[in-house]
């Protein structure tokens, strides 16, 4: 079972350098600016859920043909069985492209998640993490650094990768606490 998604646009962004400090030794205040470029990136990802492995790439936009190229690389890392993709309602997941490569493809099988409900999509959390190591205080000048952030923030998140499982975790028993009550 793999859940996948896609994350983004995600625009190269850089700040200009900090303005320094004044002679009294305090931080002198600019406002804040950055630019932005005009290109992006999309980041594609299918989570395998029953040992916590990403499988990421970057694509110039999100359309059917970075969908089934997605696709392919989930049915080449996952050689044997049938493969389950949980995915959202997006147009480019079922259009007449995709549910073409799909019949040539008998062992994949697409499941929708209802409207509204992003949250039962596991990709979506493993992409905060992915947030958190790829993106978090950089700048980047262009596409290819966003993907290279990618990429080695993959590689890392994948050295660590444990199941992941639907649902909060059953609740732990309480322990019992003495209180001591102060009585004049």
């Amino acid at each position: 079972m793999i859940c996948a998604d896609e994350l983004g646009p995600v625009t190269p962004r850089t700040f200009p350098s900090a303005p320094g400090w004044s002679v009294g030794g305090h931080r002198i205040k600019a406002p804040l600016a950055y630019s932005r470029g005009t290109d992006k990136t999309w980041v594609y990802g299918g989570l395998r859920i029953r040992d916590g492995t990403e499988l990421t790439f970057c694509a110039p936009s999100r359309n059917s043909d970075g969908w089934i190229h997605l696709l392919m690389r989930i049915a080449k890392a996952n050689r044997r069985g049938a493969i389950v993709v949980i995915t959202d309602n997006l147009s480019s997941h079922s259009s007449w492209k995709v549910r073409q490569w799909l019949a040539r493809h008998p062992r994949i099988r697409q499941v929708f998640i209802p409207v509204k409900a992003c949250r039962l999509n596991l990709a979506e959390g493993w992409w905060r993490l992915l947030r958190k190591a790829a993106f978090a205080g950089q700048t980047f000048a262009d596409a290819t650094e966003i993907a290279y952030a990618v990429a080695i923030a993959t590689a890392q998140l994948n050295a660590h990768a444990h199941p992941w499982i639907w649902g909060r975790p059953p609740p732990q028993p309480r322990t019992l606490r003495r209180t001591f009550v102060y009585r004049p």
